[in-house]
């Protein structure tokens, strides 16, 4: 098992790769929506096109590619065939009033509202407006005239004809293929969180902050591909009893990581780490654990985390040596293989081996059965559980009460619509003062600081991001243009490769996707021959523009303040953490069972909302630096309560079928603290007037301590749940001061 070798280093390449684009998602991206433009361009060229119709092929390829997000390929082809009309449409009725300036910009503002408002009809309604917009702002780009809608009109034809090609053919996706990518990336980026807490354990006191950021990065980045998986099971899976297995094994992956990681820290540190440590960044490493551990037993620790992450990476039939690996790492399950050494360092042998389990479930549940001739007992021990777990999963889900959609302008698409189209308005008066000719920037602006925004902060933010990676585009473009010069097919590859990397890094940074999109445009104004030196300075005047009037237009109408939007969110994540923890707390106690997992994932979205929703407050350049580390506080103490949620959760679905967990109807008095100060918490966050208060007292694991009758293995788990339920109890109970809830001692 050479560490080194060529095959090594390209695996390893290979992991980082998929690690760092889970599914090939932004790739595939990327490659289809060049390879629509280029084939466009290509087509139109061989039948003559000049180079205004190449332009509008180009983006015109573009949208109908971009525009559509549903996850399977029929309803794609059904959107992108009523995609061909709407676009014919806009582009006609773009023309026809491109001699009447206010009955075009009336019905350019009727149009925005309607393709916003499009959004609440799901991701078609939202294809189907992105492409009648971006249609007409592409007819007034290249200035289509009425005598000129024939040749259009086809252009747009073979664009869309083109994309359908690129979808379909030349770089297809299928559900199933998306959900196969992303279970490799799930595991490479579980080997990475693996090294990382590898460089943990033996990190000195310069280094350890740097492992820890990295450890952190990588908890994130796991949990991140395992909810993009549970966005895909429905679709990707043959059945539900399929999808609730593989849910259910990366879901044991994640927490088994997760908790090797605190194990970890707590090896380092004098007293149990603290679990917020790993959620906050910036948190600092307690002064009694920057050093690294020195026990006869880290040689061991050391080489066992290696081979851990060996194990996640390869098959066991690449060798009866990784069988071994994992018969090893799977006995630190039973006391008598821990090897001697501090209780703190045997726990994290301990976590290690529960690991091995969550990495051979995961084996079983996505490459199916595995040769058993090299099991030791406690492997075979081990798929005995697994088996009578799987055979477990598959119950009826509950179903849950409808949600109370909001009507009139509360609903979101109805006032983002009235919000845009105000902005829209705003903008184009704006812009015509700046330009009669090139007004449109400022309302593309407008349009896009809308999209996927929900407060005035979001649209703050993304303005922002927006105006800088528009100026640092135009100085590009500036360079790219002198480099191009009047070489039409060298101007184009310019342009695909901006589009690529454009649509590469959108979901990691909108300013670089701003960037490229800007540079791409200095480019095709070269090839319109309308490029000059103060038409890119006119870009970024009136992109400020655009910028300002959808920040007017959030604000005045009908606003959604970022305190409001984030309490509301809060809210929400508060309720789904009772949710979570109620049911799995009932189920430990000896209740019915409950579909456990997907209230989990639940708050995990919840939680995903609320972190998405609070970045105006978190952003480096707010001046606000107290509201700013509060609300990041806020958010780390979440995701350390939906941690244990997680956890908790976990152990109460293995009760059925695992041999060492036995329910313990003290556990739902113990619980009913814990969802008694999440209500108080809620309820003060809702209503500043409550009266509410958070309540603390005993530790719970002193209420509940295992009695001399009570099994070895027995003890053993009712420690951990009891270690969870503390933890969560704690974090809920952190949460009363920043949040400003009162807290009083529990009368015993």
């Amino acid at each position: 098992m050479a560490a080194t070798g060529p095959r090594s280093l390209g695996v390893r390449w290979r992991d980082r790769v998929v690690a760092s684009d889970p599914g090939l998602l932004r790739l595939a991206a990327g490659l289809r929506t060049v390879g629509a433009i280029a084939l466009t361009l290509v087509v139109l060229s061989l039948s003559g096109g000049d180079v205004s119709h190449l332009v509008a092929g180009a983006i015109s390829a573009m949208v109908a590619t971009f525009a559509i997000r549903e996850k399977q390929l029929g309803p794609q082809a059904v959107t992108l065939a009523l995609g061909l009309p709407v676009a014919l449409a806009s582009v006609t009725l773009a023309a026809l009033l491109s001699s009447r300036t206010v009955v075009g910009d009336l019905f350019f503002v009727a149009l925005i509202f309607c393709a916003v408002y499009g959004r609440r009809f799901g991701d078609r309604g939202t294809a189907l407006g992105l492409i009648g917009f971006q249609v007409y702002f592409m007819s007034l780009f290249v200035g289509v005239t009425p005598d000129a809608l024939p040749g259009f009109w086809a252009t747009i034809g073979v664009a869309f004809a083109c994309s359908a090609t690129a979808r379909f053919a030349l770089v297809p996706q299928t559900p199933t293929g998306i959900l196969g990518r992303l279970r490799t990336a799930f595991r490479a980026r579980l080997a990475q969180l693996i090294d990382a807490q590898a460089e943990l354990l033996d990190a000195g006191p310069g280094d350890v902050e740097k492992a820890l950021t990295q450890v952190r990065e990588g908890t994130a980045r796991l949990h991140e591909t395992a909810m993009m998986i549970q966005g895909r099971l429905e679709e990707g899976t043959r059945d539900e009893a399929t999808a609730r297995l593989v849910q259910r094994r990366v879901a044991d992956a994640e927490i088994a990581a997760e908790r090797l990681g605190l194990l970890l820290l707590t090896a380092r540190s004098a007293e149990r780490a603290d679990t917020l440590t790993l959620h906050l960044p910036g948190a600092p490493v307690p002064d009694s654990g920057r050093l690294p551990v020195r026990e006869e037993a880290t040689d061991v620790l050391r080489r066992d985390l290696r081979a851990l992450s060996l194990l996640v990476r390869h098959p066991v039939r690449d060798g009866t040596g990784l069988a071994q690996v994992r018969n090893r790492l799977l006995g630190y399950r039973d006391e008598e293989n821990l090897p001697v050494a501090s209780p703190p360092v045997q726990d994290v042998f301990r976590g290690v081996g529960e690991a091995a389990r969550a990495v051979l479930g995961l084996r079983l549940a996505l490459d199916g059965p595995q040769d058993e001739s090299d099991d030791s007992p406690e492997t075979a021990r081990s798929r005995e559980e697994l088996d009578a777990e799987d055979a477990a999963i598959g119950g009826a889900e509950e179903a849950g009460d409808a949600a109370v959609e909001p009507t009139g302008l509360r609903r979101p698409t109805t006032r983002a619509a009235v919000q845009v189209a105000l902005g829209s308005s705003l903008a184009i008066l704006a812009g015509e003062v700046l330009s009669t000719q090139h007004w449109y920037w400022a309302v593309l602006t407008c349009w896009i600081v809308f999209i996927n925004t929900a407060s005035t902060g979001e649209i703050l933010v993304k303005g922002y991001r927006r105006l800088l990676g528009t100026v640092l585009g135009v100085v590009a473009g500036i360079g790219l243009t002198a480099l191009v010069g009047h070489h039409t097919w060298t101007a184009f590859a310019v342009v695909l490769l901006c589009v690529f990397a454009m649509f590469y890094t959108a979901p990691l940074s909108y300013t670089l996707m701003s960037f490229f999109v800007t540079a791409a445009l200095g480019v095709l104004y070269m090839l319109l021959h309308t490029y000059s030196l103060s038409v890119l300075l006119l870009r970024v005047e009136e992109t400020a523009v655009g910028v300002a009037c959808g920040v007017v237009a959030a604000a005045v109408v009908l606003p959604v303040r970022t305190d409001r939007r984030t309490n509301e969110l809060l809210t929400t994540v508060l309720d789904r953490l009772t949710e979570v923890t109620s049911a799995a707390v009932d189920q430990l106690s000896g209740g019915a069972p409950a579909d456990l997992l997907d209230r989990a994932r639940d708050l995990d979205q919840a939680l995903a909302d609320l972190r998405a929703a609070t970045q105006p407050l978190t952003h480096p350049v707010t001046p606000l630096r107290t509201r700013r580390d509060t609300a990041r506080y806020v958010v780390a103490l979440l995701e350390t309560c939906a941690y244990h949620a997680r956890s908790l959760a976990a152990t109460a679905e293995l009760l059925p079928t695992h041999p060492s967990i036995a329910a313990d109807p003290r556990l739902r008095g113990a619980g009913q603290r814990i969802l008694h100060n999440v209500g108080a918490i809620a309820d003060r966050v809702e209503d500043d007037h409550s009266k509410a208060e958070v309540l603390t007292g005993p530790s719970i694991a002193s209420l509940l301590r295992p009695t001399t009758s009570t099994p070895p293995g027995y003890a053993r788990v009712t420690d951990r749940v009891l270690r969870h339920l503390q933890r969560l109890d704690e974090a809920v109970t952190g949460l009363a001061r920043p949040l400003g809830v009162p807290v009083r001692q529990e009368q015993s």
